[in-house]
């Protein structure tokens, strides 16, 4: 696993806006998701998700919007992006304890071994990172803390665009 710093989200280091903002983590999570630049992914989380500037992102609004994504998808890039809502049992693992089956929150760790492939937003009590094939890609200082437990994860899906060609003769 590597672990990599937001810093390496597209349009980061050289925008203002990023410079000026606080408690951006869904922010960059969306910028690093949906592989769009920063001022972008400020705007989404702005219009979208009610990310008030300089606040962090409600969670409420996290698990609403990104459960209508699911359903409408979203215009990226000039493609269709794709969300799917991760279900109890993608983010929880289940344990047999003296003869019961119980049902417990999966840690950032479990979660990152057991999603190798494909783009995650992942939400822990308060922040949110993104998980890419494997590779943890958080902020400076956040980098990783395997024992925080994961409170959603949504596999995101952005297509490659494909240009036609076309041949006259």
């Amino acid at each position: 696993m590597v672990n990599l710093t937001s810093k390496e989200i597209k349009g980061y280091s050289n925008s203002k806006l990023a410079m000026s903002e606080t408690n951006d983590c869904f922010v960059r999570a969306l910028a690093a998701g949906f592989d769009i630049n920063y001022n972008k992914a400020h705007e989404l989380a702005k219009e979208r998700f009610k990310r008030p500037n300089k606040k962090g992102t409600r969670n409420h609004h996290i698990i609403e919007q990104m459960a209508n994504l699911e359903k409408e998808g979203l215009e990226v890039n000039g493609v269709m992006a794709s969300v799917r809502v991760l279900k109890d049992l993608d983010i929880k693992n289940r344990y047999k304890l003296k003869g019961e089956i119980i049902d417990r929150k999966k840690t950032v760790k479990s979660f990152i071994k057991d999603h190798q492939k494909g783009t995650y937003i992942v939400t822990v009590s308060k922040h949110a990172f993104v998980v890419k094939d494997g590779n943890l890609i958080d902020n400076f200082g956040e980098e990783f803390r395997p024992t925080r437990k994961v409170d959603g994860a949504y596999r995101i899906n952005v297509p490659e665009k494909t240009i036609q060609l076309s041949l006259f003769n």
